[in-house]
């Protein structure tokens, strides 16, 4: 009865566990241009598809929706209008994300494509 009863324990918590890491949604990072090409980068422990106005992470990781992701996106294909999981980045946290795809963009500085 007690292996049982550690079976049962140890069944529940990885139901927890488990159920909490595959429950996150898809991170999508609306774009404020749309690309030519379809991209593919990791961010935050995750590959991200760009593809016309979207770069989207089907499997995001606990680290993939951050602030420090939004920028690496944002300097890889530009600014973002929207960064989203289960919620969305606030205005001013957005602004910051994309201030140095937008300075970029102001000062005509192209990186070469990887």
């Amino acid at each position: 009865m007690n292996r049982l009863s550690l079976a049962a324990a140890c069944a529940a918590v990885f139901t927890l566990t488990a159920g909490a890491a595959f429950a996150e949604g898809a991170v999508v990072a609306k774009l404020q241009q749309p690309l030519a090409a379809k991209t593919k980068f990791i961010a935050g422990g995750a590959m991200f598809v760009c593809e016309a106005d979207a770069c989207v992470a089907a499997a995001p990781t606990s680290e993939t929706f951050n602030l420090k992701v939004c920028k690496t996106i944002a300097d890889k294909v530009g600014p973002i209008t929207v960064f989203t999981e289960r919620r969305a980045l606030d205005e001013a946290r957005l602004a910051d994300c994309n201030a140095l795809a937008v300075a970029k963009a102001a000062t005509g500085t192209v990186l070469a494509k990887q």
